[in-house]
């Protein structure tokens, strides 16, 4: 008995130590392929088994494995899996991820050119949304609404497809800076973006990062808020393709097709992607319908050399939406618009009515890229870019209340550019990065007839001596093709207003950074010249011969610099000043760019803006956390603005300010927690105070140039700063349920949001200012969920759904206002706000359904 149990204690303990023996510990680091940046999260799971565990929030990994020798599993919700054999204790290094989307396993080009956060090893504010996020949350919306989950940023929807905004820490889209693989695309002209333009930007995204604040481009650009990066494909590594087909509310579909050849033996890549969409809009008769095409060639001769040819674009139109007071949306529902007529034309809406305003508009953007890796320590990046604008506003005119012609105000462009990016390692310590950036601009302005409504002519005033052409041609008419390819280049077919404006620029800029294990820093500069030169056609003294303004020639810089510290390898602090002087924008130059040559004598320099940052990064297995603070202060930069006096859907009365000053300062956190494999919960919460500081003069005209007032006092010191809110907050979480199933939601909460300042306003006529109106307070909440089915058995071939419902309690908001009209005695108000305030509503509940097929 006793030898029978002393065989037993010795067979367990031998097999006890087989075990011991057998097991191995593998580590590694999992990184996400296209911005070489960290996953926390991702699955370590030991083939064959269930032993497995996650990667913590800097992507690092142990795993004690089973058996001595076999293979891992790495996956990540969104990526493509990877396995990889093991023999003993292995350290497996960086592990690369990549989506298992459209947009898998891509070669950035140019990336020397694009600054993107992962490429400074010194922090700054930063939130980045990868291409699966994209796929799933996009939707039918603009680019704004991809991003209002992040701290400080404000997407308003507008009235019709295309004409959202985004706000950055209390900024607008004039003073943030949007770069598309690494090339500003901000108009030159007054920074404005028109996500119209960019419709089809979200279909071929590999990512978009947002930069809160100084951010990390070397470039001298209007980064006063922030700077957004928009990265698109280029070439993929591995055939293959999808097929997607959306449907949403208010009868919108879009089709959606790509396919890539991948990287072939002889080096050369082909990728290509076409869409159509349309649809009726969420609010009434802004109907609209465009096109997608992405085009882009490869060719890598060898390991040293990457070339690239991408062509992109987005032909499209879409019906406007009036802005409304408030009394008459609460008369006629959120919906309600009134800005069209009732004609006979082959170009009706949905409903049978002619619309008001109709934008339309194709900007087609070429680049063509060379990634040059000259040795182990040194490479050089080029980008040379084209851009081809043409399109126009239609607004229909009417006389005798009888529509006669939809007048076109066009905005047409020719802009060439090439970025150019050498980097260095100096040595193990110590890189250098130097560069070019040169920008050719020129806008071409008119007014032409696009389409003839209920006459076969009229009669255009074209010249300063009341000289009067008959307008015969509508051109390109409303479709964005023909404006395109028949563009109206016939002086004698314009009127209203005629010119062109010639902006040249030329910037050179470079980045020292030293860092080591535990510390980094880094001085960052750039230098630049713009030249502005207007070309008037139309208010001249000799018919025919156009006169040319004043040549203005300035200068601008930009100095960054910054250092952090790592604690230990869960905590980092580090902190960035930055000083810009800016050249004011060419709208600005002018007293009426629309119709004179005349300078504008409240102009008298550069912008000037300091920001202030600092930040803390803790960074746990289950909880990682960023919090910043800011303080930005802008000085000397004029302000514009419009009115429609007379109601008739035109502007008439333009005012301009004498240099004004704000000044944004606040603190943002944000916290990402993996409580248990396959949940994620985010939260944010942004806390801004953003004012005017100092008060002004203002100078107003009408719309022939004409002065109304000049060197009024407008009283703004400590006003509130509108249109976006200065309080917003957050939370978000995604779970996997089982296996290719995931479902998600968030809520957005906006607080302390103001209407927008009206300088000339009575309220500003004292010292004792009444400030801007506030808005109501509100919140919304999304939900998704998205499927994965398999077809055979690797997840090369697959069917994909995914279903999207926003603002699923159909809130009702006031997203931002346009006037700031007070409640005083006897006046109705809504919440608190003034019902003849010009606002817009946020849009109530909406859904979209996409079944896409992978191969």
């Amino acid at each position: 008995m006793k030898k029978t149990i002393h065989f037993l204690l010795m067979t367990v303990a031998c097999l006890f130590s087989t075990v011991i023996m057998a097991q191995s510990t593998i580590k590694g680091t999992i990184i996400d392929a296209e911005l070489n940046a960290p996953l926390p999260g991702a699955n370590i799971v030991e083939k064959g088994t269930t032993n497995g565990i996650s990667s913590d929030f800097d992507g690092n990994f142990t795993l004690t494995t089973e058996a001595s020798s076999g293979s891992v599993v790495i996956s990540y919700v969104g990526y493509g899996p990877v396995t990889i054999s093991f023999n003993g204790d292995t350290n497996l290094g960086d592990i690369k991820l990549t989506p298992d989307n459209s947009l898998s396993e891509i070669l950035i080009i140019g990336s020397g050119v694009i600054d993107l956060a992962e490429g400074r090893k010194t922090p700054i504010a930063v939130s980045t949304i990868k291409a699966n996020q994209i796929q799933e949350k996009t939707g039918n919306s603009d680019l704004p609404e991809v991003l209002k989950s992040t701290p400080s940023v404000q997407s308003v929807q507008g009235g019709g497809f295309g004409e959202g905004q985004l706000f950055l820490r209390g900024f607008d889209q004039t003073n943030t800076a949007f770069m598309l693989n690494g090339q500003p695309i901000n108009s030159p002209e007054d920074g404005r973006m028109f996500w119209s333009n960019w419709s089809g930007v979200l279909d071929v995204a590999q990512a978009v990062q947002v930069q809160r604040g100084l951010g990390s481009s070397k470039l001298a650009i209007s980064s006063v808020g922030g700077t957004v990066n928009i990265v698109t494909k280029t070439i993929d590594k591995r055939e293959g393709g999808f097929v997607q087909q959306m449907v949403a509310n208010d009868n919108y579909t879009k089709t959606t097709a790509s396919y890539s050849t991948g990287l072939m033996e002889s080096g050369w890549a082909f990728s290509a992607l076409l869409g159509h969409w349309q649809g009726d809009g969420y609010v009434d008769d802004t109907d609209g319908q465009g096109q997608t095409y992405f085009i882009s060639l490869g060719y890598k001769p060898n390991e040293n050399n990457i070339f690239n040819f991408m062509i992109t674009g987005a032909p499209q139109w879409h019906a406007t939406s009036g802005f409304f007071d408030l009394d008459d949306l609460l008369a006629n529902g959120r919906r309600y618009n009134n800005a069209y007529s009732n004609v006979d034309s082959p170009n009706l809406l949905q409903s049978g009515k002619y619309p008001s305003g109709r934008n339309i508009y194709h900007k087609p953007v070429a680049n063509l890229s060379w990634d040059l890796t000259i040795s182990d320590e040194s490479s050089l990046s080029s980008v040379l870019y084209a851009s081809v604008g043409r399109g126009a506003f239609a607004s229909t005119i009417t006389s005798g209340g009888v529509p006669t012609y939809a007048r076109g105000s066009n905005n047409n462009h020719n802009w060439y550019g090439l970025v150019s990016n050498f980097n260095t390692k100096l040595n193990e310590n110590l890189s250098l990065n130097v560069g070019a950036d040169v920008r050719l601009y020129n806008g071409i302005h008119f007014r032409s007839v696009n389409e003839f409504l209920s006459v076969s002519s009229v009669q255009g005033f074209n010249d300063s001596n009341s000289n009067v052409n008959v307008l015969t041609n509508t051109f390109g008419g409303i479709n964005p093709w023909n404006l395109t390819f028949n563009p109206n280049d016939d002086h004698s077919q314009r009127f209203g207003y005629d010119y062109e404006e010639d902006i040249n620029y030329l910037g050179v800029f470079g980045q020292l950074e030293y860092s080591n294990d535990a510390f980094s820093a880094f001085f960052q500069g750039s230098a630049s010249t713009q030249s502005h030169l207007r070309t008037e056609y139309k208010e001249v003294q000799v018919a025919g011969q156009p006169e040319e303004s004043e040549k203005v020639n300035n200068t601008g810089f930009n100095v960054k610099a910054g250092a952090s510290y790592n604690l230990n390898p869960s905590n980092v602090v580090f902190a960035n000043v930055g000083y810009y002087s800016r050249q004011p924008f060419h709208s600005d130059l002018f007293v009426d760019d629309r119709n004179s040559n005349q300078l504008n004598p409240l102009v008298k320099g550069n912008q000037k803006i300091t920001g202030l940052e600092a930040g803390y990064r803790f960074l746990g297995d289950v909880v990682s956390a960023n919090l910043n603070i800011y303080h930005t202060t802008w000085n000397d930069r004029i302000d514009y603005s419009s009115d429609d006096t007379d109601n008739d859907g035109l502007d008439d009365e333009f005012t301009q300010t004498s240099p004004l000053k704000q000044v944004h300062m606040g603190v943002e956190l944000e916290l990402f927690t993996r409580p248990t494999n396959g949940l994620n919960i985010n939260g944010f919460v942004s806390v801004g105070n953003w004012e005017y500081d100092g008060n002004i003069t203002t100078r107003t005209t009408d719309d022939t140039g004409a002065l109304i007032s000049n060197g009024a006092t407008s009283y703004i010191d400590g006003a509130k700063i509108g249109q976006a809110a200065q309080f917003t907050a957050g939370v978000s979480a995604d779970y996997e349920i089982c296996p290719r199933l995931k479902i998600g939601a968030n809520w957005n909460q906006y607080d302390n949001l103001y209407g927008n300042a009206d300088f000339g306003g009575s309220e500003f006529s004292t010292a004792n200012n009444r400030g801007t109106i506030k808005l109501p307070s509100y919140d919304t909440v999304d939900t998704g969920v998205s499927y994965k089915w398999p077809l055979g058995k690797d997840d090369e071939n697959s069917l994909q759904f995914r279903v999207n419902i926003y603002n699923v309690f159909d809130e009702v908001y006031i997203e931002n206002a346009r006037d700031n009209e007070h409640v005083d005695a006897g006046d109705t108000a809504w919440k608190g706000v003034n019902v003849e305030n010009g606002v817009r509503f946020g849009y109530g509940r909406t859904w979209n359904f996409s079944m896409r097929f992978n191969f």
